[in-house]
């Protein structure tokens, strides 16, 4: 490699700039540099007592000659590892002096100063920029983890955090492309996939799956639309731990971040609810309960294990008509509920069941809800159980509703987008397109499935589609059988849809006109 001054600056920028113009040049041409630029190490050190230099400048040219080392680097990055590994370009260089990483970096930070301190270099896999950071203990400690093979729940241990924090750090690392993960085996595999514009990444790969499990029949509610009031057996704390541990398992083998929505029934009403919710916060999932208005108490006992990514409570409408779906004070009761969730900073999701008599009460309710709530969805009614007795509004009319709801979208940031048709309305209008229902379009046994009381799993709760039993099966079981695949195929008259990755109707809506849910689509598309 040819030394010349420009190609000695370029390895070592920081280090010039403390090097006076003559000295700078006798360390150019002197004959130890040899035309080997990693000699400057050596030489360095020798002129940094009596040339005024920094005492630190022997090491920041260390960590600057190990720097241009790794640009030089040429070493494939696995695109589809079938394991955890590190990134093969990653190197931990350990240096006697602090902040020197920064220094390099052109960080405002504390000057340097003597003391051992760890720096990371390395490609990120992506754009195959270069970065150097100082290592962090959270660095240190997942590059342990993964190098040794060691137990998320046993890290966990080691560094006394909690294992939901090993995996945010997890995830950290994987964004800086420290280490290199495995793809997310939940993907989507449909026919119209290479025609689409919308098969997209984003669209088809999911990096999380979602329990809703719904632990109890047990509501303090009888609301006029419920779905179910079957008489089912909840689990028991034994039976719940197990269920736990293999959703565990299988978001693991899967390479997807797990989720729990705790819903029923009333999810606080299960005797042991705090309990199961402590060990799956134990386990690392993200959780959310889908319940009704409970007690500031309450809550502060939630935060106190850990702060539920979303509380969501329903609303049927404006106060008359939803105290009469729900009962009397139902309406003043959550208003109040959601002041509760506001003040102690949790993420407030408010659900509407659409029917023929609320459909136009959807955007005078969001108008209170403004400020009050984090977001506001609606999904249409599925005529099941108590819900089969109301009626759903006519095809011309929820367009007609779904086109003013979109523009109001627009003023009112509470309203937020899930129904599958409304990217009907953004493909006509030349939208951009958003996740649909799930963020995939239908979800149904594809980023989630349903688990009733009783263990009964159901590719989407609000029709019966039962894929299989968790009782006696094995969540991937469950999720590789030829009946679930069939619900996340969607019906046949979708398949070649162009929507489809953002689409596929609803189920449970041509559950409720008795169609065929696996030939037959959404009757209310207008596509």
């Amino acid at each position: 490699m040819n030394s010349s001054k420009s190609e000695l600056a370029a390895i070592y920028p920081r280090c010039r700039t403390l090097f006076d113009h003559d000295t700078w040049q006798q360390i150019v041409s002197s004959p130890g540099l040899n035309h080997k630029p990693e000699n400057f190490l050596e030489i360095v050190g020798s002129y940094s007592p009596h040339a005024r230099l920094p005492e630190f400048v022997a090491e920041l040219a260390r960590l600057e000659w190990n720097i241009s080392q790794v640009k030089e680097k040429n070493i494939s990055m696995p695109d589809n590892p079938e394991e955890i590994v590190i990134n093969p370009t990653l190197l931990l260089l350990e240096l006697q002096w602090k902040n020197l990483a920064n220094d390099v970096s052109s960080i405002s930070a504390q000057a340097p100063e003597p003391g051992k301190e760890y720096v990371l270099i390395w490609k990120h896999p992506q754009d195959g920029e270069v970065h150097v950071k100082t290592a962090s203990q959270e660095d240190l400690l997942i590059l342990k983890m993964i190098s040794e093979s060691i137990d998320r729940k046993e890290v966990a241990q080691i560094g006394t955090i909690s294992t939901l924090a090993v995996d945010v750090a997890f995830d950290r690392a994987v964004h800086r492309g420290i280490i290199i993960a495995p793809p997310s085996r939940i993907r989507r595999d449909f026919d119209a996939i290479e025609t689409s514009p919308y098969a997209r990444e984003q669209f088809l790969s999911s990096p999380s799956f979602t329990l809703q499990w719904h632990i109890t029949q047990d509501c303090d509610l009888q609301c006029k639309h419920c779905y179910d009031r079957s008489e089912r057996t909840a689990p028991t704390l034994e039976q719940a731990i197990t269920i736990i541990d293999d959703l565990d398992n299988f978001c693991r083998q899967r390479h997807v971040k797990g989720q729990i929505s705790f819903t029923g029934g009333n999810p606080l009403l299960h005797p042991d609810f705090l309990s199961i919710y402590r060990a799956a916060s134990d386990r690392g999932f993200k959780l959310s309960v889908l319940g009704n208005p409970t007690t500031r108490e309450h809550i502060v006992t939630l935060l106190s294990i850990q702060q539920p990514d979303i509380f969501q409570v329903s609303l049927e409408g404006l106060p008359e008509y939803n105290n009469f779906i729900r009962g009397d004070g139902h309406f003043e009761k959550t208003m109040l509920f959601l002041e509760i969730l506001r003040e102690f900073g949790i993420y407030s999701m408010v659900m509407l069941t659409m029917t023929k008599e609320n459909i136009y009460q959807i955007l005078p309710l969001a108008e209170l809800l403004r400020g009050k709530a984090n977001v506001f969805y609606f999904n249409r009614l599925s005529k099941v159980g108590e819900g089969a007795s109301l009626e759903l509004p006519s095809k011309q009319e929820y367009i007609s509703f779904l086109e003013m709801y979109v523009s109001a979208c627009e003023k009112n940031p509470v309203l937020g987008l899930k129904d599958n048709l409304i990217n009907v309305l953004n493909y006509q209008e030349g939208s951009a397109p958003f996740g649909g229902c799930t963020g995939f379009g239908c979800g149904a046994a594809f980023n989630f499935v349903a688990v009733l009381s009783d263990g009964e799993v159901h590719a989407c709760r609000k029709f019966p589609s039962p894929i299989g039993n968790i009782s006696h099966q094995k969540i991937a079981e469950i999720y590789d059988s030829e009946i679930a695949e069939r619900y996340r195929s969607g019906c046949a008259e979708c398949r070649l849809c162009l929507l489809r990755p953002v689409c596929g109707g609803c189920l449970a809506s041509a559950y409720s006109y008795g169609l065929d849910v696996f030939e037959k689509k959404d009757p209310y598309c207008f596509f």
